[in-house]
C-alpha cells in the first residue's frame, strides 16, 4: 500500500483544496491529512475561522481523505513520515523546495496550485 501525507490549515475549504486532495490521493492508496491545531496556528500567527475540530470534521467527510491527524509543531513532519511509513509527502507548489530535506525519507511532490482560488483571495473578497 502506498501512503501519502499532506499538511495544511484547510480553513474556508474551497475547490482548490479539494483538487489538491484529489490529486494527492491519485498518487497512492491511503491519504493522511495533517491539519494545524488551533494552538499551532497561534504559534504561526495564523487565525482560522473554523476550529480544529470543525476543520477535522469537514475533511473527514471528503472521499479522498482516509485519515485526519493534528499538526502540533514544525518538527512533526519528519516524525510523521517515519512513524507512519509514508511513501509520498505532498504540498502545494507555493512551498516548493521547503521540504526537500524529506527526500531522504520519502518522495516529495509539490502540486501546482489551482488558478483563480485561494483562502487569501476569499478573505480579501469578503473584506471588500
Amino acid at each position: 500500500m502506498k501512503k501519502i501525507i499532506t499538511y495544511g490549515t484547510f480553513d474556508l475549504l474551497h475547490w482548490g483544496h479539494i483538487r489538491l486532495l484529489e490529486r494527492a490521493k491519485q498518487l497512492g492508496d491511503h491519504l493522511t491529512v495533517a491539519i494545524s491545531t488551533d494552538e499551532f496556528n497561534l504559534i504561526k500567527h495564523k487565525e482560522a475561522y473554523h476550529s480544529y475540530e470543525h476543520r477535522k470534521y469537514i475533511l473527514e467527510a471528503i472521499k479522498y481523505v482516509d485519515e485526519v491527524i493534528p499538526e502540533n509543531d514544525w518538527e512533526q513532519k519528519v516524525k510523521d513520515v517515519a512513524n507512519r511509513d509514508i511513501d509520498i509527502f505532498v504540498m502545494g507548489d507555493d512551498w516548493k523546495g521547503k521540504f526537500d530535506f524529506l527526500n531522504e525519507q520519502c518522495e516529495v511532490v509539490y502540486l501546482d496550485r489551482t488558478e483563480g482560488i485561494s483562502t487569501s483571495m476569499i478573505k480579501d473578497d469578503l473584506m471588500k
